[in-house]
């Protein structure tokens, strides 16, 4: 996965971040802006997962994007 290319892609892939992780809202993602720490952050918040869950979440679900 290189992240560099999901950021650039951000705006095509929060749609898909959105089913995936349905309790992210719209402003999130937008705050998020394809940023990996942001994004993990933000999934500890609302699912409380600790960091190395949230990373791995991420890892998992981008690995072939």
């Amino acid at each position: 996965m290189n992240w560099d290319i999901i950021q650039g892609k951000w705006t095509q892939l929060k749609g898909q971040a959105q089913e995936k992780w349905g309790e992210l809202t719209n402003d999130d993602l937008d705050q998020i802006d394809g940023n990996k720490d942001q994004l993990a952050g933000k999934l500890q918040e609302k699912y409380g997962w600790s960091k190395e869950e949230a990373d791995k979440e991420i890892n998992d679900y981008f690995a072939d994007k």
